[in-house]
């Protein structure tokens, strides 16, 4: 069991229960609790400048393992997790084999059991393979515990199987989330088609490539009434149909990734391929519709689409290389720069939209410090400033379009069922 800690004179931001003020935070027993109840032997960690928030939650991780540990593995990429200050992340499908069954399912929780030093929520895929062809065998992956399904990397094209899978979700209670992009439309697309990628002379994705499934998907949710989460939204236009569908009634959902509230298709002409990701960075309009649709609460969360690469692979030109960057550590500062800092959002919006948002679109524990909920905890700095390094990275790949950037907001601890497992803080010796 851990020590029991007092978080003292820090700034707690609650979203959950609609807390912004002064005040101590007690961890006892693993567990939030009444800091009158505070034993003679706990630990005092004063918190004076800082933001307690409820920790982290990132719906779109990418870990790798099993199959692709050259790129990332559960122990690495759960580190760089905590670095970020996130405490809870739900690990994508995409591994070699695919979580397409229970068995993998099963094999895959063990290690995380074993090596994860967050907490981890493993999803799996909606169909076989991820081949959009056949469905997975949804029943029994929930039987096995599986809580998430999606394709994502990945998306099933035909309607009809979609409708299925949604149906077949909706049966046994599980949430889907999709990569929204129509094949046939971006085929060989490698970045935002428009003014960038023509002066590099390469083929561009339309942003109709990601709008026509959004638009499906929305009909789909309206068809079964179960919820679809879009993920990493990344056009006026889908915004737009979002909003509108919510406004509607209808059970759907998105995120954002900070690439894209802090990018457009611009960054590839100084980053290459380390700016290459999927969907693209887009343009300027597309970025700010992005913004407002988090300012207004059409997109309820930020996820980190955390997506390590091996140096040769992001070194293989923009047409060959895989899209993507890492995620985790960058992530709180990307948003606070951009979106506080530089942007005008308040900053329970921002905590909000890393913990609250993102519990409530998928139904999960933590999220918020009401008491006797999991001493799930981050610690933040925002009036500090950092350069991103990737080779101080927690994570085994260091692709990332931000190295060498200055920016606001600094994590200094993320504590787990209340244990520190990463911190910064003289007073708090931190597991990693």
């Amino acid at each position: 069991m851990p020590a029991p800690l007092l978080l003292a004179n820090g700034r707690v931001i609650d979203p959950a229960n609609g807390i912004d003020e002064v005040r101590d935070i007690l961890l006892l027993g693993g567990q939030v609790a009444d800091p009158a109840q505070a034993p003679a032997n706990v630990q005092r960690v004063d918190c004076t400048g800082l933001v307690v928030s409820p920790g982290f939650i990132d719906l779109h991780a990418h870990l790798r393992e099993p199959g692709q540990t050259h790129k990332e593995d559960i122990a690495s990429g759960t580190r760089a997790a905590a670095a970020g200050g996130f405490t809870t992340v739900v690990a994508m499908p995409n591994t070699t084999p695919p979580v397409d069954s229970p068995a993998v399912f099963r094999e895959v929780a063990e290690l995380i059991r074993r090596k994860a030093v967050v907490r981890v929520v493993q999803s799996a895929c909606l169909s076989l393979n991820r081949g959009g062809r056949q469905l997975s065998d949804i029943p029994a992956l929930a039987a096995a515990g599986v809580k998430v399904l999606t394709d994502d990397g990945s998306c099933i094209q035909n309607a009809a199987l979609m409708l299925a899978a949604c149906e077949q979700a909706k049966a046994h209670g599980l949430y889907v989330i999709d990569h929204c992009e129509d094949c046939d439309v971006c085929a060989g697309g490698a970045i935002h088609r428009g003014t960038v990628a023509e002066r590099l002379g390469i083929p561009g994705q339309r942003r109709a490539a990601e709008e026509l499934i959004v638009a499906r998907d929305i009909v789909l949710a309206a068809e079964t009434g179960w919820p679809v989460h879009i993920q990493h939204i990344s056009t006026a236009g889908s915004v737009a149909m979002v909003r509108d569908a919510q406004a509607r009634g209808l059970p759907v959902t998105a995120e954002a990734s900070p690439h894209h509230l802090a990018l457009t298709d611009e960054a590839v002409l100084e980053h290459g391929a380390n700016a290459k990701m999927n969907p693209p960075l887009r343009e300027e309009s597309d970025r700010q519709a992005v913004i407002a649709g988090l300012r207004d609460g059409v997109i309820a969360c930020i996820a980190t689409d955390h997506a390590p690469h091996a140096p040769d692979e992001k070194g293989s030109g923009l047409l060959k290389a895989p899209a993507g960057i890492l995620g985790f550590e960058t992530a709180l500062a990307v948003s606070y720069t951009t979106l506080v800092h530089n942007g005008g959002l308040t900053l329970p919006r921002l905590v909000a939209l890393l913990t609250s948002g993102p519990r409530a679109t998928l139904g999960l524990p933590g999220g918020t410090l009401g008491l006797g909920v999991a001493a799930d905890v981050t610690l933040f700095d925002p009036a500090a400033t950092v350069v991103v390094s990737p080779a101080d990275s927690y994570s085994k790949s260091r692709n990332t379009p931000f190295a060498g950037q200055r920016l606001h907001g600094r994590v200094r601890a993320t504590i787990v069922g209340g244990e520190a497992v990463y911190s910064n803080l003289a007073d708090l010796p931190g597991r990693i």
